[in-house]
């Protein structure tokens, strides 16, 4: 987690999860009403952060997992 928008995805996934939560409670709905107007604006930025982000891997999709290391796909079996 060092970057600013994996920690805005956990933050905004956990909000969403609270959100659904509230719903099935007697909350006022204008609370849920402004806990809703949050949201719009939260996913739409989440998203904008996420595509925008200054995030650089040498990795590829052929180097597989990280936690589980295959030969590569161009290696062949010996």
């Amino acid at each position: 987690m060092k970057n600013f928008a994996i920690k805005l995805v956990w933050f905004t996934t956990a909000y969403v999860f609270v959100f659904a939560g509230l719903n099935q409670t007697n909350l006022d709905l204008r609370i849920i009403m402004c806990l809703h107007s949050v949201g719009l604006i939260l996913i739409p930025y989440m998203t904008y952060i996420v595509l925008t982000d200054n995030y650089k891997t040498n990795k590829t999709f052929k180097d597989w997992y990280e936690d589980h290391p295959m030969k590569t796909l161009d290696e062949e079996d010996n």
